[in-house]
């Protein structure tokens, strides 16, 4: 990875899955395109390609699941302070966040979803089952948004959105690959221009 910049805030990322945001945040940071560094995984699942990927980038990468533990919420924020994290961004994370996490980084959480909000929102909104509504919907365009985080499912600020075109037979496969490929190239973007342009403020865990 590149050098980050003396003041650039220090990067989180929760992820359930496999962690491709994660990786286009990892290679952004490696271009040098986003000053931030990535100093820390978590996944809620063992298995996650996230916790693989950020193992192969020397990432600080954890399991916390209930199985060990029992307030992983709790666990999972003495990791995020531990790791003196500035910024938490969600890439396919698929649980709530809990209220002490959103007050120890008040409008410093962020998230990647793979639809249009609010329409394409709210729990059990996630991955192939949002493109699916997309298509039964029948709306010319999907694309992802990134917003804030707050304590219900996708309810939280926008802070920006790209416009991805429904071709004519798209199934939601088709469809969640190009979006993908727009979230890969929005959430660094949007990171770097929300949380690194003015570091001020958002140091100082």
């Amino acid at each position: 990875m590149s050098s980050p910049a003396p003041d650039a805030p220090r990067l989180a990322v929760l992820a359930s899955g496999g962690g491709s945001n994660l990786q286009a945040l990892i290679d952004a940071h490696a271009r040098g395109d986003l000053p931030a560094p990535i100093v820390l995984v978590i996944s809620n699942r063992a298995d996650a390609g996230a916790l693989a990927r950020a193992r192969r980038h020397q990432i600080p990468a954890f399991h916390v699941g209930r199985r060990d533990h029992a307030d992983p919420d709790a666990r999972i924020l003495e990791l995020l302070q531990a790791h003196r994290v500035d910024v938490v961004v969600l890439a396919g994370w698929l649980k709530l966040v809990d209220p002490r996490v959103l007050a120890a980084f008040p409008e410093r959480v962020v998230n990647i979803h793979p639809g249009p909000l609010p329409r394409f929102g709210g729990k059990g909104m996630h991955g192939i089952h949002v493109h699916e509504a997309v298509l039964a919907a029948g709306v010319p365009c999907s694309g992802p948004t990134v917003h804030l985080v707050n304590e219900r499912y996708d309810e939280g600020p926008p802070l920006a959105a790209v416009e991805v075109p429904v071709e004519a037979g798209d199934t939601p496969q088709t469809l969640q690959q190009r979006v993908l490929g727009a979230e890969h190239a929005l959430l660094w973007r949007v990171i770097r221009d929300h949380f690194c342009e003015s570091t001020a403020g958002v140091k100082g865990t």
